[in-house]
């Protein structure tokens, strides 16, 4: 885990994503699911490469389940974008670099 990425719970989701004043992506994952521990390295790329434009959090499924049930969270990893408190795009699953890069650029 990287500095450049915080933990957010159900708790303080709110504060932390929907009231930021820059984009956040937030990685809906689990200690249990492989392809999370697959992007986890790329998160960290992200998170240093977007650094100052967008926020990188990660939400652990199973330690807060209201948040992900509140976006309709159906599988893991998923990947929101939120901006200015709404969602600007979702992407569900393991996922490359360029087409990380690519979901981000597209929703800023």
């Amino acid at each position: 885990m990287s500095d450049t990425i915080s933990h957010v719970g159900d708790a303080d989701f709110a504060s932390a994503v929907l009231d930021s004043d820059l984009p956040v992506l937030v990685d809906f994952w689990a200690e249990w699911c492989g392809p999370c521990k697959a992007i986890a390295p790329l998160l960290d790329d992200v998170a240093k490469a977007y650094a100052g434009k967008v926020r990188v959090v990660k939400v652990n499924i199973d330690q807060n389940p209201q948040t992900p049930r509140q976006y309709a969270v159906r599988g893991i990893p998923t990947l929101m974008l939120f901006k200015g408190g709404k969602v600007a795009g979702t992407q569900v699953g393991l996922v490359g670099k360029s087409q990380l890069n690519a979901f981000i650029d597209k929703g800023l």
